[in-house]
Formats: structure tokens, C-alpha cells, sequence
């Protein structure tokens, strides 16, 4: 195959989430998230472990900067806390907070990295869960002034705005599964949560078209999945489309349809929730962009024993696994194609994608994880093809910068290009860091090379 060249202006970055690498978890007048809480509730983590350091990026934020300028990365997308913001989620903001993420602009400005900044990544004011979180509606509202207390700090400088990563995870995995904070599982509060998430985007996206410069490019940020049956079978078929209208339409419908689909609004039948007039009007305003989240796909079959839409993932055999998902390269370009082809979204960025497998320090400091440079490189070569196919990509972002807490897998899964030795906080930059600082050096590569210079 021929060198993979990507168009002049394409934006090469790494993104990151608040609460998985600040660290700092009650300093400075932060006030408590719902992760906060959640770690601290046993059985909920792996191991125990917690993010109250995490990697330290609120005193380390310099050294990670430098880091990122020595890779090359041309954008940094991260995620500002609400309770390190407003501690109570609502009132009057914390100036000491505010103060770490003008620090932070200003350093990434200085070394030339254009800064992405998103405003939800999961972590709620454990106060304002008290009070129902986010299946209440007045979280939504609580939202959108918390956006107007970021804008106006940070909008003189930075330019793109995101407003909520990954909906779907928040509200199914929060309140559904209970598997992440605040460990709710309740199908209704979960269909409530979904819906008040959306609506929040939207009266975020008003508040900040008032008061941003006309410059100022807006969007969120959704994880989707192209879905296949798992076989031919008409069965399998149509569970694919019901796991398809939960996982990807019940969200991209709204915001670019202003409808939810009706065949999920049939199917949840009394569950669905409340949605008053002018809402759907609301969550539906004008983006600028859609970032997509990309990790795999999903395979479904028919699962009589799966809650509300039967539906359930299988994993076929014989195919490659990473520690948490099969590892299937097209899926990124499928998803990318009906995505554009469906919804017409104006730009799209490719927001993450990454791939978590074991690594190390070898005896001489080197980190060898050759499955990762494998794994982008096979995915950038179908981001490539999707471009080439028409769809309106401008940008690509690694998950993530460096290694992590991963959730309720806590330090267990390792998707950074940077690894960090979690006793020690040292950072080495991993083989993959290299391969990828090379990509966006020649703002391309070569699809047969796996090694880095």
C-alpha cells in the first residue's frame, strides 16, 4: 500500500478525562463528585483502588504539557470538573478551580497545542445527585449554568467546546447497569437520565452560542458501535436493530433529528421519559461538529433474558481481543460512513479511539507495546479510507495521553502513549508515543511499518 498522506490542515491529538488523571480529589475548595463516592463503596473497583491521585496531573499538569509539545500533539482535548468548578454544582464558581484551567490553557497556548474543552466526562457534584441527579430536570439546568461560568473564564482563548462525552455511558452505565457512579440500576431513572443528559447538552449549546465569540466551534462527543447479527437468522437480525436504536439512534436521533426513534419510543413504551414541549427543539440545535468515539463493534443476538430490548453482544471466536473488546479496525470506518451518511453532521472528528493491552518497562526503559502501534495503525488506515470515502473528517484524537484510572477497573487497563509507574508518577514515553509523534510529524504513515524510529 502506498503512503497513507492526510489532508493539509487534518489535527492530530490525544484526549483525557478530569477525574482519571487530575488527582487533587479535595484540594482547593473542590467539592465531591459522584466518582468520589463511588470508590469509596466496597466492591465497586477492582482492587479497592481510587483516583484521589490518580496520576497527578493537577500538580504535574506542566510536566504533561511538555510531553505532549515532545510528541508533537497538535490538540489537547480535556475535560473540565464540575465540583473542582462549582462545588455544589450550583452557586457561585470556585475561583481556585476556575484558576488550574486558565493555568492549563494558557500552557497548552504556549507550546502551540490548540485546546479542546469539554465540560462533562461522567463527573456529577455528588450534591446535586443527592438531590436526584441526572434523573431530575433541574440538573439540566444546573448544567447550563455551569456552562456559562466556564465560557466566561476560558471562552477568550479557546475555541472548540465540548459538551458532554459519551451520554449513553453516563446514563446506562450510571443508572442502568449501575456498573459506574452513582451505581443506580433502574431502567426508568436510567431513560430519565438519558433524556435530561440531552436536554442539558442543549441549553448548554444556547448558553454558549450567546456568549462566545461567533468564532467558537461547538459539538458533543458520542461513543458509537456498528452493529451486526450474529447470524442470519431473522431473530438475530432484528435484535441488532433494537441494540442499534438503544446504543447508537436513541442518542444521534435527537440531536440531529430533534425526534427520538419511534421504534425505541415503542419498544420502552411506559419506561420512556418525559419529554415536555420544546424540548426535542432544544436538544436539536445547529453543531458545529460530532466527535465519535470508537473502540469496536457490536455483534447481537437475540437474548430473551436481556432486560427491555433482548438484545445482547456475543464475541466471535478466532478473532483478536484486546483486555476489554475485540479488536475489529473496519468498525471505524463503518461507523464513520453511516454516521455521515445518515445525519449529515457538518465536521466530525474521530474523538477516541485506543486499545487497551498489557505493557511494561523493558531493562533498558523502554515500553515495547507493539499491539497498540498495530492496533492505530489499522485503525488510522480505515479513518483514512473513510475520508477518502467523503466523510467530513478533520480531526483525530488518541485515548488517551498517558495511562490511567480506568474506572471500575481502576489502574488495571493501560491505553496511554505515555506509561506511568503508579507509585512513582515517573512518565516514559511508550513506543506507540513515538510511532504516533511520527504520524503527525508527516501528517501520515506508512501502513506497513509497526516500528517506531
Amino acid at each position: 500500500m502506498a503512503f497513507l498522506k492526510f489532508p493539509h490542515g487534518f489535527t492530530w491529538g490525544a484526549i483525557t478525562s478530569s477525574y482519571q488523571i487530575e488527582g487533587a480529589w479535595d484540594e482547593d475548595g473542590k467539592g465531591l463528585s459522584i466518582w468520589d463516592t463511588f470508590v469509596r463503596q466496597p466492591g465497586r473497583i477492582e482492587r479497592g483502588e481510587n483516583a484521589d491521585v490518580a496520576v497527578d496531573h493537577y500538580h504535574r499538569w506542566q510536566e504533561d504539557v511538555d510531553i505532549m509539545a515532545e510528541l508533537g500533539l497538535q490538540a489537547y482535548c480535556f475535560s473540565i470538573s464540575w465540583p473542582r468548578v462549582m462545588p455544589a454544582g450550583i452557586g457561585k464558581a470556585n475561583a481556585a478551580g476556575l484558576d488550574f484551567y486558565d493555568r492549563l490553557v494558557d500552557g497548552l497556548l504556549a507550546k502551540k497545542i490548540t485546546p479542546f474543552v469539554m465540560l462533562y466526562h461522567w463527573e456529577l457534584p455528588q450534591a446535586l445527585e443527592d438531590k436526584g441527579g441526572w434523573g431530575e430536570r433541574d440538573t439540566a439546568l444546573a448544567f447550563a449554568d455551569y456552562a456559562h461560568h466556564v465560557v466566561q473564564r476560558l471562552g477568550d482563548r479557546v475555541t472548540y467546546w465540548i459538551t458532554h462525552n459519551e451520554p449513553f455511558v453516563a446514563a446506562m452505565a450510571g443508572y442502568f447497569t449501575g456498573e459506574h457512579a452513582p451505581g443506580v440500576q433502574n431502567p426508568v431513572i436510567a431513560l430519565r437520565a438519558t433524556h435530561h443528559l440531552l436536554l442539558s447538552h442543549g441549553r448548554a449549546i444556547q448558553v454558549m452560542r450567546s456568549e462566545l465569540p461567533h468564532a467558537a466551534k461547538l459539538g458533543i462527543i458520542l461513543n458509537l458501535s456498528p452493529t451486526y447479527p450474529a447470524s442470519e437468522r431473522q431473530e438475530d437480525i432484528q435484535a441488532a436493530e433494537r441494540y442499534d436504536g438503544a446504543a447508537n439512534r436513541l442518542f444521534l436521533d435527537p440531536v440531529f433529528r430533534g425526534e427520538y426513534p419511534p421504534d425505541m419510543e415503542a419498544m420502552l413504551g411506559p419506561l420512556f421519559p418525559d419529554v415536555q414541549p420544546g424540548d426535542m427543539q432544544t436538544i436539536a440545535q445547529p453543531l458545529d461538529f460530532l466527535g465519535v468515539n470508537y473502540y469496536s463493534r457490536a455483534v447481537i443476538h437475540h437474548d430473551p433474558d436481556f432486560p427491555i430490548i433482548q438484545a445482547s453482544e456475543t464475541h466471535p471466536k478466532g478473532n483478536e481481543y484486546s483486555q476489554m473488546w475485540e479488536i475489529y479496525p473496519p468498525g471505524i470506518y463503518d461507523i464513520l460512513v453511516r454516521t455521515y451518511k445518515d445525519y449529515h453532521p457538518a465536521a466530525m472528528f474521530v474523538t477516541e479511539n485506543g486499545v487497551c493491552v498489557p505493557d511494561g518497562v523493558d531493562f533498558d526503559g523502554r515500553v515495547r507495546d507493539y499491539r497498540r502501534i498495530r492496533y492505530l495503525r489499522d485503525h488510522i488506515a480505515q479513518v483514512h479510507r473513510a475520508l477518502e470515502a467523503g466523510v467530513p473528517l478533520q480531526a483525530y484524537f488518541h485515548w488517551t495521553v498517558m495511562d490511567n484510572f480506568e474506572w471500575a477497573y481502576g489502574y488495571r487497563m493501560r491505553f496511554g502513549l505515555v506509561y506511568v509507574d503508579f507509585e512513582t508518577q515517573k512518565r516514559v514515553v511508550k513506543n506507540s508515543g513515538r510511532w504516533y509523534a511520527q504520524v503527525i510529524r508527516q501528517n501520515g504513515f506508512d501502513p506497513q511499518s509497526v516500528l517506531p524510529l
